[in-house]
């Protein structure tokens, strides 16, 4: 079922006359407003310490309690991408995120409250002043850190945090081979 199909009434004027425009998109019938359904932004964050392990959460709530996850969430109203991980990362972890990078992005379907919500959630590699004692707050069970060659995806129990994983994973495995071929190389430098 698309989502749109909940949406019964005309935002703007209250109508009863709000129908299908096309695949995206509802159109009211008396006031001529349209409104397309587009995903909503948010943030997942990767955070190493010195030792190359990723920080791990906990989930405490639903959708997926109990499983692993990132830090991480939506993307509130006039806030940057790096505003956004580095708000969730200090709410969930305690961590005060110093420097985000972009990496990659991936679409996502979040069940909240019995509805599905469309996300692009947006993957950061965070840098944070101090690694040493992660916390649990809001939505976080636990925290804790996890050697990258002994992370198990199919632990995470979000589908896009789970690829996001597997795509992190491999691209350390590329970023290693890859240098590990310019040392083996002679007349190959950076």
């Amino acid at each position: 079922m698309h989502p749109l199909v909940l949406f019964r009434y005309c935002p703007r004027c209250g109508s009863s006359r709000f129908e299908e425009h096309n695949e995206k998109a509802k159109k009211c019938r008396d006031c001529g407003f349209v409104y397309y359904f587009n995903s909503c932004s948010a943030t997942v964050a990767l955070i190493l310490n010195s030792r190359n392990e990723l920080l791990v959460t906990r989930r405490a709530k639903e959708p997926a309690k109990g499983t692993f996850d990132l830090p991480g969430g939506f993307i509130d109203m006039y806030e940057t991408g790096e505003e956004g991980v580095a708000r969730e990362v200090k709410e969930e972890t305690g961590f005060t995120v110093r420097q985000s990078t972009y990496l990659f992005s991936l679409p996502n379907i979040y069940p909240f409250s019995g509805f599905e919500v469309h996300t692009l959630d947006m993957f950061f590699l965070c840098r944070v002043e101090d690694t040493s004692a992660p916390e649990a707050h809001d939505d976080v069970a636990e925290t804790f850190f996890i050697p990258i060659e002994k992370i198990e995806p199919q632990k995470f129990g979000l589908g896009s945090v789970r690829r996001g994983v597997e795509r992190f994973i491999e691209m350390k495995r590329q970023k290693t081979a890859l240098f590990a071929k310019k040392e083996t190389s002679p007349g190959i430098s950076e």
